[in-house]
């Protein structure tokens, strides 16, 4: 039989393979529904663990069996809003119009620099700003990890799309949150689709390969074993396709159609002793999602509706009749 040859692994289309800006992910697109409503929520990796479920997949060969199904565990501390901004249409995208801040913990001032003095605005205009120009609405929301497990008091901060029929709603939606506590069961249900924003677990600089998968060549080699055998042509400037050494893991990356299993309030529904390994004890909301996610315990992750969600799986969540200790 001819032998198997696998030059590389890895793709291009994540290029150039370097670290990430920030310790979380941020989301720049986004698919705006009709209702008023937040798209997207974020929380904390805290592990993995298994439970048994009552398969109710239509097309599955042990439908209405029950299985062991591999789960991650996030939890989810309620998110603040912090402000309403309004954007406008410019050559170069986006442009910042109006900010309408609201009352926020002094917890933020770990992350940004608050004003020492609140700013009264006048109630015409933060009440009824000109909507005339806007032609995006979101909200600045921050974490509270102070709720959660995690242990630290800094908090994270990024934006949320406002779903609505047209602007005027979106605003008033947006307005009437601006100061209040979001909870993850006001955006994700039982059964859904989401996708994952997250920063993978860092591994330093490696070797190719160990970084690309490369296969040792032969004893008698020249200079390396652990090396690309060829660094490509003189005459053309593609070398920079060649497997090197650099820079692995700490990359933003996105995982699609992730089904929630479980969506709850009340941590103590787990009864994990002791609690989850390298995270600690659930002390907030926390959602099941089935299989794995990237990044280590207490990273953020960003979660997101599904945009092209799987078709074969259902509406609805599994019966979950156990749930075993994480490790």
């Amino acid at each position: 039989m001819p032998k198997t040859r696998r030059p590389r692994h890895g793709s291009m289309q994540y290029w150039p393979r370097k670290r990430a800006a920030r310790i979380y992910p941020r989301v720049r697109l986004g698919a705006v529904p009709l209702d008023a409503v937040l798209v997207g929520f974020s929380g904390y990796k805290a592990g993995m663990t298994h439970l048994m479920s009552v398969d109710n997949r239509p097309n599955s060969m042990t439908k209405g069996e029950v299985i062991a199904v591999p789960a991650t565990i996030i939890e989810c501390p309620p998110v603040k809003v912090a402000s309403v901004r309004l954007y406008s249409a410019s050559a170069n995208g986006l442009r910042l119009l109006n900010e309408i801040s609201g009352d926020v913990d002094k917890n933020l001032g770990r992350k940004i620099v608050l004003p020492k003095k609140k700013e009264k605005a006048a109630p015409a205009e933060s009440a009824n700003p000109d909507l005339s120009n806007v032609v995006d609405v979101r909200v600045n929301v921050y974490t509270q990890p102070w709720l959660s497990g995690v242990g630290k008091k800094k908090p994270e901060m990024f934006e949320l799309f406002v779903g609505g029929r047209n602007i005027a709603d979106r605003f008033a939606f947006a307005r009437q949150l601006l100061g209040k506590d979001v909870n993850v069961k006001d955006i994700l249900k039982d059964g859904q689709q989401v996708d994952v924003f997250g920063v993978t677990v860092g591994k330093g600089y490696q070797g190719p390969v160990k970084r690309f998968g490369l296969s040792l060549r032969q004893h008698k080699s020249e200079k390396t074993k652990r090396g690309p055998g060829s660094l490509g042509g003189w005459s053309s400037p593609r070398m920079w396709t060649v497997a090197h050494a650099g820079q692995m893991g700490f990359h933003t990356r996105h995982e699609r159609n992730k089904w929630v299993l479980k969506v709850s309030d009340k941590p103590d529904e787990l009864r994990l002793a002791g609690g989850i390994a390298h995270y600690g004890k659930l002390k907030s909301h926390f959602i099941i999602v089935k299989g794995s996610v990237q990044g280590p315990p207490k990273r953020l992750l960003r979660l997101m509706p599904a945009r092209k969600p799987i078709t074969g799986l259902p509406l609805q969540a599994p019966i979950i009749e156990q749930i075993y200790r994480a490790v």
